[in-house]
């Protein structure tokens, strides 16, 4: 979809993006100041000697501020930025509408316990604020997050997609489409495939749907929680999410995996890439991971980042799971495995 934003709007969020830059920086220069610590295993004993060490730090204490103000105001920030020009985006979302992408409500739709009330990444009103799709899928992703993003941030869906090597699939699943990003990223790997996606928030897949409607697609988008679809047994022949599983707890996720089992057929592949969990860190990134999910509006990072995706991948029944990570920086962190064949 193609606008311009006001100048006021834009730079607010250039002066959100470059506030984050800087932020980098300062942590790289905190970082060479705690370089020599030998952290503990348990991650509260982590937390409590780095505040102890940093505390009377300037640059720590510089550094949080700057990261607490970008966590509360980049949400209205962006809203603010969309608002501005709202009145003539709205004659483009009627528009796109229309097409072969459709969204399917489910009457009397719950979404669950966990996922209700949280503004996950701080966004103000969480992904069931009205126009959140647009604004999160149009605005904070490419013109505030992808800025400061090592690896690139779009870039890295599609890199995750060639660990599937020359497989073809012709039913997928996405689990936690938001606004349909990774969608896009799917279509355009598997360009014969019928995608089908699932995502509580109706505000992100209105977006997933403009997507979708301006690539003359026809996704199968349907308000509903990854861990219980309301889709038939052995439905799909890939299931599969980006950057979901550390949105939700534990036993959400185990719940997600017994999911994926049911609805791919014999041979189907469950393909989940999320965030590097904590043992494949050295404490000190333990410790950054950890802090800066607490202040980050990620509420179950640490239960997620502590499981062994592959370990409960092959209790649950798959075969031949394993899991590992992306490049350098390790990121994502990837988990194959497949459903046996009948």
């Amino acid at each position: 979809m193609e606008f311009e934003l006001r100048q006021r709007g834009r730079s607010a969020i250039d002066f959100a993006a470059d506030m984050g830059a800087m932020g980098m920086k300062l942590s790289a220069a905190v970082g060479a100041k705690i370089a020599d610590v030998e952290l503990p295993e348990d991650f509260d004993e982590q937390l409590e000697m780095m505040e102890q060490r940093l505390g009377d730090n300037p640059q720590q204490q510089f550094l949080l501020a700057m990261g607490e103000w970008s966590a509360t105001t980049h949400g209205e920030i962006t809203f603010d930025a969309f608002k501005e020009i709202q009145p003539e985006l709205e004659p483009e979302f009627e528009r796109l509408r229309q097409g072969g992408t459709q969204i399917e409500t489910r009457p009397g739709y719950e979404p669950p316990d966990y996922w209700v009330g949280v503004d996950f990444h701080r966004t103000t009103g969480g992904w069931v604020r009205e126009h959140q799709g647009f604004v999160h899928g149009e605005l904070i992703h490419p013109k505030y997050v992808a800025k400061n993003f090592p690896g690139g941030i779009f870039k890295q869906r599609r890199d995750v997609l060639n660990e599937l090597g020359d497989r073809k699939f012709s039913n997928i699943l996405e689990m936690g489409t938001s606004s349909g990003h990774f969608t896009v990223a799917l279509a355009e790997a598997f360009p014969e495939a019928a995608i089908t996606g699932v995502e509580p928030g109706l505000p992100m897949l209105e977006q997933a749907q403009r997507f979708g409607n301006e690539r003359g697609a026809s996704w199968r988008l349907i308000q509903a929680s990854a861990e219980e679809t309301g889709l038939p047994d052995s439905s799909f022949d890939l299931v599969t999410s980006y950057i979901l599983l550390h949105e939700l707890p534990a036993r959400a996720t185990r719940a997600v995996f017994v999911e994926a089992f049911r609805l791919l057929e014999p041979g189907g592949v469950v393909f989940m890439s999320d965030v590097q969990p904590f043992r494949a860190m050295p404490r000190i990134a333990q410790w950054r991971a950890n802090a800066g999910a607490l202040r980050g509006g990620e509420p179950y990072w640490r239960e997620a980042a502590s499981l062994d995706l592959a370990a409960l991948a092959t209790e649950l029944g798959f075969e031949d799971a394993r899991s590992y990570g992306l490049g350098e920086r390790q990121y994502p962190w990837v988990t194959i495995a497949r459903k046996p064949a009948a």
